[in-house]
């Protein structure tokens, strides 16, 4: 019998979720948690073969939680309608065996339950995609000064931190925004979060 545990922040579809997976004759619902920090919890308690988690909950994130239990036997496999490749590049830092999308058919789930519980990994196929065709575009300064933005550091605050001119900082600042066709600091910092490229 494979053990699950299923963490879902939307109370509907943790319920759909239980529901379905009970179904299965192989399979058996053993805990809900509806955040990161009770999905923690439980697995720890109940040590289930699998963790199907969502990413955006409160208390700590789907990937937080995942990045917790990558030391423990507990495969999680991320269950999300964000197929964003920085999501997926952090899920796969943290050990996730299968990154899977919430519009899948439901009949997937199982079949990439039983697929992870048998050592193989399962992620959704337009992720593998996006993963391969990605590179950042920004030098490691770049980044650096852009993580210095995204700490709320103002110009002046940057070239002090980074002992260079507060006109070298701008420079920096438009070439960032040019490389990634965005217009001003905070779409930058969104997109730079969004495809995983802050450490």
């Amino acid at each position: 019998m494979i053990r699950i545990v299923i963490a879902e922040d939307q109370r509907m579809l943790l319920g759909a979720l239980g529901s379905l997976l009970s179904l299965e004759d192989d399979m058996e619902v053993v805990g809900q948690a509806s955040n990161g920090e009770e999905a923690i919890e439980l697995v720890k308690k109940l040590q289930p073969d699998i963790c199907i988690m969502d990413i955006e909950m409160p208390e700590k994130t789907g990937l937080e939680a995942a990045e917790e239990l990558k030391s423990l036997d507990c495969k999680v496999i991320i269950l999300t309608t964000f197929a964003r490749s920085g999501y997926f590049q952090r899920a796969l830092k943290a050990g996730v065996k299968g990154y899977l999308l919430k519009d899948s058919p439901s009949e997937e789930l199982a079949d990439s339950i039983r697929s992870v519980i048998a050592g193989r990994r399962e992620y959704a196929p337009e992720l593998m995609d996006d993963l391969y065709s990605e590179e950042n575009p920004l030098t490691e300064r770049e980044m650096e000064v852009l993580g210095l933005v995204a700490d709320g550091k103002n110009t002046k605050d940057i070239a002090s931190e980074l002992t260079i001119t507060a006109g070298t900082v701008r420079n920096y600042i438009s070439t960032i925004l040019d490389k990634l066709e965005v217009t001003n600091r905070i779409e930058a910092i969104r997109q730079s979060k969004e495809k995983g490229w802050f450490k």
